[in-house]
């Protein structure tokens, strides 16, 4: 009887395939979860996040760390999840998200909506968030987690040991030495909240915004922990709001992963404080504010709670600072 010798080449594919398997099971450590310290109450609280169990696997994990080098941060895969969000079947996610994230529908302008990112780029109603009226407080932004910063050159940025490096993240030499020790407020838009974003100021500004090409790697915290340069790496887009209390202020707006796009829906060059100026579509992401020395003083909690390594919560038209 004649035995058929086992092909070493199928061999070798079967345990390599099986050890990638294994790796890819294979649980992550457990993460510290993620605080925060509600405004409105100072309470501190943790973080729903969307999609933990995938970012773990993806920044935790060997296999999940290939997955995202190779394609998870690239920008076909976020377009593709962006445009798999505008279909009308993708609607059917919208009531469950609602009920586990706990979002006020109530507040949006309309209660219909024809896809997921036609409800995640939804509009309020003007009453919602109000503004904040004194022309030498700035207002925020967006809706979201917040970060500031007095002085960029000497805070350490999310990590210790990592410095944020304003050259980098504008890629603009010139233009990056004004803020080089000016102060940076950071605001991290997570998939449950409203994502529109405003002006911080009044001003005059671009028509346009000025793209940095790069990756879309995920923002949330999770993700930082184990690479704080990301701000650095991925997309973005930014522009200069002149204003005559506060000087050059540096807006800019930061892609991610399954962030679709980045839309800006304001036109001419002339703006209003809480005025808006764009939107995310799917994904979370963030916005970044820049102000030269001396022109800004950052809301005193916004710093507290950030010295202490904890983000704080807030609405869209909220003060975060005044003229210092």
């Amino acid at each position: 009887m004649n035995f058929k010798k086992p092909n070493k080449k199928w061999f070798v594919i079967w345990v390599i395939a099986s050890i990638i398997f294994f790796l890819a099971i294979f649980p992550v450590p457990s993460q510290h979860p993620i605080k925060y310290i509600d405004r409105e109450n100072g309470q501190i609280k943790i973080e729903n996040v969307y999609g933990e169990n995938w970012l773990d696997w993806l920044y935790h994990n060997p296999i999940g760390e290939a997955t995202l080098w190779t394609i998870a941060k690239r920008k076909i895969v976020s377009s593709i999840y962006g445009d798999m969000m505008d279909e009308p079947s993708s609607a059917d996610k919208i009531k469950p998200f609602i009920k586990n994230y706990d979002v006020d529908i109530t507040i949006a302008q309309k209660q219909n909506f024809k896809s997921f990112n036609d409800f995640f780029t939804r509009k309020l109603k003007p009453e919602a968030r109000p503004i904040v009226t004194d022309s030498l407080a700035v207002a925020s932004p967006a809706d979201g987690k917040i970060l500031a910063y007095t002085n960029v050159k000497n805070s350490d940025f999310y990590i210790k040991g990592f410095r944020f490096n304003v050259d980098s993240f504008l890629s603009n030499p010139e233009l990056s030495k004004k803020y080089e020790d000016g102060s940076m407020i950071v605001f991290r838009l997570a998939p449950p909240d409203y994502h529109r974003y405003h002006f911080p100021v009044s001003g005059t500004t671009l028509s346009s915004n000025i793209g940095i090409d790069g990756f879309y790697y995920s923002v949330s915290p999770l993700a930082l922990r184990k690479k704080a340069e990301i701000f650095c790496l991925n997309k973005r887009e930014y522009g200069v709001i002149k204003n005559p209390v506060f000087g050059d202020v540096v807006m800019v707006e930061v892609g991610a992963t399954m962030v679709g796009s980045m839309i800006q829906t304001y036109e001419g060059t002339s703006v209003k404080k809480g005025e808006e100026k764009g939107y995310f579509k799917f994904g979370g992401s963030t916005v970044v504010l820049l102000f030269e020395k001396d022109k800004i003083k950052i809301d005193n909690d916004l710093l507290i709670n950030t010295s202490k390594g904890l983000e704080t919560t807030i609405k869209m038209g909220e003060q975060i600072g005044l003229k210092k």
